[in-house]
């Protein structure tokens, strides 16, 4: 592991500036490396799906509407809890340009998203969001884990012991697939490509698993094929901004403030990561991952006000959309799940990103999150499971930040052992807690969200960068 240049001389300094400013910058500065890179449409189907969920009821008329035989049915993932018991739901994102069948998609929808062809993207993980629904049916959680952070991967899959979160599905997958074309026994092509899909999800599952210290209950995973025309059944979405902000990469020309976005422009709106108008915004994968909580926070609560989940006619054109597109665990109820997610928009769900120490690369040269395993580990179960309090949500909001502004340095993950790094750099921007001061959100109403590392609350419109 390396640091990116200077990186730790930044992070260290204390004399009149603010680690987190230096990071921060550091990230707006990697963000441009990759402007060249394909542009990548993943986040938007978990985002989408994240949104129908808490919406409510998607799920509960899958069965009645005759669909559920469609959605994909994976091995990889057994015997969950039950939803009356916590449960929690990995939504995976891939970057893959094929349906969950391995099939291409059509034309009009490569141009739609500007995605490139079949031949293009992989299967990385690019999107992962740990959904936690409490039993009681009080706040869930979604937890957004940074799809850069240098994690151990699940069993070393083609070898590799260490990578970015995200990798874990695609080296398992190719793992997999080497050895039973090696050893097809019979198998056709479609039995061979499915068990390969089975075994890059189980890499992931368990990835995160043990990089959070939590068990999966069960998954859903997306392609990023569904986005366009979920979003043209349910446009259109409003959303709020801090400022106003153009991207010529994404197609972003958003004003500052409450707007209303058709389907294109919702696109962009979860896809942005930086501005290109010079007009001083800085933007980031974090801002990114901030944008799409804002999203299925706005989302789930527009869904809910105009009945959607009454409308049989949008139901079905929405699950039409996702069904061939999606697969989850073989015991996850959607009728029982769908049932469970009414509760979740009345209860103000958290949105919560995990935190990030420092920049640098892995031993293959990729740019990489440097993480403290053993403050997330830390902060995540005080998020699922806080402290019995019978204050207001003030005081455990601050609890819940606590681990990261305690994390001892020698606990990143695969940082060199000398690290004089200071504690995490979300501890600046943290204290204030922007989401503590906030009037409680309403239906009706946009709200300040603070930036990423501060949590988000459901039940309204967020207003974000």
């Amino acid at each position: 592991m390396r640091y990116e240049p200077n990186a730790r001389e930044a992070s260290g300094r204390s004399a009149g500036t603010e680690p987190w400013h230096d990071l921060y910058g550091q990230l707006v500065a990697r963000d441009r490396r990759r402007m060249y890179r394909r542009r990548r449409i993943v986040a938007l189907s978990v985002v989408l799906v994240a949104a129908l969920v808490l919406g409510g009821g998607i799920f509960a008329l899958t069965t009645y509407l005759g669909i559920e035989n469609g959605i994909k049915r994976s091995q990889a993932l057994n015997g969950g809890a039950g939803l009356d018991q916590d449960v929690n739901i990995l939504l995976m994102g891939l970057d893959s340009r094929l349906d969950e069948n391995g099939n291409a998609l059509s034309q009009e929808e490569y141009d739609a998203l500007h995605s490139g062809s079949s031949d293009d993207g992989g299967y990385n993980s690019n999107v992962l969001m740990l959904l936690h629904v409490p039993k009681d049916g009080s706040t869930a959680t979604i937890i957004s884990i940074p799809r850069d952070d240098y994690v151990d991967l699940a069993g070393a899959p083609d070898g590799v012991k260490q990578g970015k979160v995200k990798q874990a599905y695609g080296y398992a997958m190719d793992e997999a697939m080497n050895k039973l074309k090696a050893n097809s026994q019979g198998k056709s092509d479609s039995e061979i490509y499915q068990q390969a899909r089975d075994a890059g999800r189980k890499a992931e599952i368990e990835t995160v698993q043990n990089f959070l210290n939590v068990k999966v209950d069960h998954f859903v995973e997306v392609t990023m094929a569904a986005f366009l025309s979920v979003a043209k059944a349910v446009a259109p979405i409003t959303v709020c901004l801090q400022e106003a902000t153009k991207d010529t990469y994404s197609g972003a020309d958003f004003k500052a403030g409450v707007q209303q976005l058709n389907a294109q422009q919702a696109v962009a709106f979860v896809r942005q990561r930086r501005d290109t108008s010079g007009s001083g915004v800085s933007l980031t994968d974090l801002d990114r991952a901030r944008r799409q909580q804002a999203f299925i926070a706005s989302l789930a609560t527009q869904l809910k006000q105009k009945g959607t989940f009454t409308d049989l006619g949008r139901i079905q054109g929405i699950i039409g959309a996702l069904k061939d597109k999606m697969a989850v665990d073989q015991s996850l109820n959607l009728i029982d799940f769908g049932l469970k997610a009414k509760q979740l928009t009345d209860n103000k769900t958290k949105f919560v990103t995990l935190p990030i120490e420092d920049f640098g690369w892995s031993d293959t040269g990729e740019s990489v999150n440097i993480v403290d395993k053993t403050a997330i580990q830390a902060q995540v179960a005080e998020l699922l499971s806080p402290q019995p309090t019978s204050s207001a949500a003030a005081p455990q909001s601050t609890a819940q930040q606590a681990p990261a502004q305690q994390a001892p340095a020698q606990g990143s993950q695969k940082a060199p052992a000398q690290g004089s790094q200071k504690p995490p750099a979300q501890t600046t921007p943290a204290q204030p807690a922007p989401a503590q001061t906030q009037p409680a959100p309403s239906s009706t109403s946009s709200y300040d969200a603070g930036d990423w590392s501060s949590s988000l609350f459901g039940g309204g419109v967020p207003c974000v960068k």
